[in-house]
């Protein structure tokens, strides 16, 4: 067992097996595989910028696509591996699969087209344009006061910017807008932090993991929600065996317009926000917290009173919600959601994610995350180049049988109302084979 990131002594520097390396996935003993070398991230995970969880994800088995994937500086990075570093991989289980060495030289193209080079006149417009609809949002009540219509316009403008904000903290996040780590993670609390209240940590907490292992049952945050609902075909039955019958998941399909799109971000996102930064003692985000609310109740209580800016609080989020769950879950739900198998990187991510089509409405509407798939490939990859890399991904599909899904809009949207109804469908089956005499 290896003790504190060190390696146990007996096996440094040896040479280890494919099966060896497998048998490191305790929480008290990880290793995993980086370019046919192996590493006890036992401790080092504690430590990880990205979270704990998003590395520990990959433990026995070979994370060296989520690597190079994740990271945009790897001579940088590359320093951290050496004091953890148990020994090499045997040989005969270092060979890759010809889609990871495909979608390698991928990568390389990419780079050679300049695809990861972001365009600050983009990014600049961007946050410019959210910029003026926060003032756009106030100054409508300011000019035209708060009856209905004044009202339902301001709202619908600032629900539009913590969209926004949304998808440029997104992309900070990701650090595809400098391509520096130090600009990337402010200008990452400018959007979070300043314009959302929402503490960074916690964003990389749950996202990292997602794109580590999306649509992985037990993995992926997005999907560890089977105390509300079942997505795929292994997961109802997975519950169903178990018993959880605490939902009427074959229902599902439809209390998803109660509880789904409207409370993700009022009511879900809301608390767990509050408890990471309480249960991980985040000063920094629980600044950001406290300043946004100060200064949007500074902003709007004139307008409402205390507890009418506590409504438009709730209201604006609400809408933020329905916006923001639509657009992500139609890429995702749909798709194939099961146990980890430890998948190569590509099939990994594309089973998992879908395309809607390329619009300029679209493209402004999802935060370019119409381009999902493309966007899970390369997550560091600045958004305004995905379609660049679209006819190149498709052809490395293509070659490889690997479905490339790509859908209008609503048709998106309707496969979710579809995809549940088909998994409450598969859990009351197997909740009546398994419980029912």
């Amino acid at each position: 067992m290896g003790e504190g990131g060190k390696g146990p002594v007996t096996l440094r520097g040896q040479t280890l097996t494919r099966e060896e390396v497998q048998h490191h996935t305790s929480k008290d003993d990880k290793w995993v595989v980086i370019d046919g070398h192996v590493y006890d991230i036992t401790q080092w995970s504690q430590r990880h910028p990205g979270g704990s969880r998003v590395i520990s994800h990959y433990a026995g088995q070979d994370a060296t696509e989520a690597f190079k994937t994740f990271h945009v500086d790897l001579d940088y990075v590359k320093k951290f591996l050496k004091p953890i570093k148990v020994g090499p991989l045997r040989d005969s289980d270092q060979q890759s699969k010809q889609i990871d060495r495909d979608f390698d030289a991928l990568r390389e193209t990419a780079k050679k087209m300049g695809l990861f080079k972001p365009s600050y006149t983009f990014y600049v417009l961007m946050t410019a344009h959210v910029l003026i609809l926060e003032v756009l949002a106030y100054v409508t009540l300011w000019c035209f006061g708060t009856g209905w219509i004044p009202y339902i316009v301001s709202l619908g403008l600032y629900a539009t910017v913590q969209i926004q904000a949304g998808y440029m903290s997104h992309d900070s996040g990701h650090l595809s807008i400098t391509r520096t780590t130090k600009w990337d993670h402010l200008l990452h609390h400018f959007y979070m932090g300043v314009l959302k209240g929402v503490p960074p940590k916690w964003w990389n907490h749950m996202h990292f993991q997602h794109h580590a292992k999306p649509n992985v049952m037990h993995k992926d945050p997005d999907v560890r929600v089977e105390q509300v609902f079942v997505f795929g075909d292994k997961m109802p039955i997975e519950v169903a065996k178990k018993k959880r019958s605490s939902m009427p998941f074959n229902y599902q399909h439809r209390y998803f317009f109660l509880i789904g799109p409207p409370l993700l971000f009022p009511v879900y996102f809301f608390v767990t926000t509050i408890r990471h930064v309480i249960t991980r003692r985040l000063r920094l985000g629980s600044f950001w917290i406290v300043t946004f609310f100060v200064r949007f109740f500074y902003m709007y209580m004139p307008f409402f009173g205390f507890w009418g800016t506590v409504a438009h609080y709730f209201a604006f989020r609400c809408v933020e919600s329905h916006w923001f769950t639509w657009v992500t879950q139609s890429n995702h739900i749909p798709m194939k959601i099961e146990k980890d198998e430890a998948k190569e990187w590509v099939p990994l991510q594309i089973h998992a994610t879908c395309n809607i089509e390329k619009s300029a409405f679209n493209d402004w509407f999802t935060g370019h995350l119409n381009f999902q798939i493309e966007h899970h490939l390369f997550p560091t990859m600045p958004r305004h180049n995905y379609y660049k890399i679209q006819p190149l991904v498709k052809s490395l599909c293509e070659k490889h049988d690997v479905k490339y899904e790509v859908k209008p809009l609503l048709t998106a949207f309707r496969d979710i109302v579809k995809s549940l109804k088909h998994s409450g469908e598969l859990w009351q089956d197997a909740y009546r084979a398994y419980h029912v005499e």
